[in-house]
C-alpha cells in the first residue's frame, strides 16, 4: 500500500492528516518561523534557511518576509528569483519556477484541490497538481495561480489575476478567471537596452 506522501506526489487523492506529512509540514513551519523573524540585514543566514528549506535554489535568490509554504522540498526556483512580501506557495505538488522570475506582493500559488463533495472534503480528501512557471515571468501583486497551471516564459500576469489555465509564452493575462489580453511584442520595448541583434560579446 502506498503512503499518503506517495499519493500526494503522484497527484492522486490523499489525506494530509498523516503523521509523515504532519512532521514534514512542522519542519517547514519551524524553518519559516526562523526566516520570517530574522532581520533582513542578516542576508547570509536568511539565504541558508531558504537553501535548507527549498528543493532547489538558484543564484541571487531573494524572498521577502513574510513567506510561507507547506513543505519546501517540492519548490524549485531558478537564478535571480525575487518574491515580494506575503508570498504563499502551497507546494503539496511540485512547483518549478524558472530564471529571472519576479513576484509582486501577496502572490499565491496553490497546488492542492479539495474534494468537491462535502462529505469527502470534510474527511480531508484532496489532490495536488504541479505548477510550472517559465523564465522571465512577472507575476504582479495579488495574483493567484492554481493547481495544474503552466505559465510560459516571458509572460506577465496582471495584478489580481486568478490563473486557472495554461498561459502561452509571451502573453499578458488578466482577470478573474485570467485570460490572454494580448501577446507581448517587440513594440513593448522601451528602448532602454541596446537591441539584442546589435549587442556585442
Amino acid at each position: 500500500m502506498r503512503s499518503m506522501k506517495e499519493l500526494m506526489l503522484a497527484g492522486e487523492y490523499y489525506t494530509s492528516s498523516d503523521p509523515e506529512l504532519d512532521a514534514e509540514r512542522e519542519r517547514a513551519k519551524d524553518l519559516l518561523f526562523d526566516f520570517n523573524m530574522m532581520r533582513p540585514t542578516r542576508r547570509a543566514e536568511r539565504e541558508a534557511i531558504i537553501r535548507k528549506l527549498l528543493g532547489h535554489v538558484g543564484e541571487n535568490c531573494w524572498i521577502e518576509s513574510p513567506f510561507n509554504c507547506d513543505y519546501g522540498y517540492n519548490l524549485s526556483v531558478g537564478d535571480d528569483f525575487y518574491a515580494n512580501v506575503g508570498c504563499c506557495i502551497l507546494d503539496c505538488a511540485r512547483v518549478t519556477i524558472g530564471d529571472n522570475v519576479w513576484f509582486g506582493p501577496n502572490v499565491g500559488i496553490y497546488t492542492p484541490e479539495h474534494a468537491f463533495d462535502a462529505e469527502e472534503r470534510a474527511a480531508g480528501w484532496e489532490r495536488s497538481l504541479p505548477v510550472v512557471i517559465g523564465d522571465n515571468v512577472w507575476v504582479c501583486g495579488g495574483a493567484s495561480i492554481v493547481a495544474g497551471v503552466t505559465i510560459g516564459s516571458n509572460s506577465v500576469i496582471a495584478a489580481g489575476a486568478v490563473v486557472t489555465r495554461d498561459v502561452p509564452e509571451g502573453s499578458l493575462v488578466a482577470g478573474v478567471p485570467a485570460h490572454v489580453i494580448r501577446t507581448i511584442t517587440e513594440q513593448d520595448r522601451l528602448g532602454l537596452i541596446p537591441d539584442r541583434k546589435t549587442r556585442r560579446g
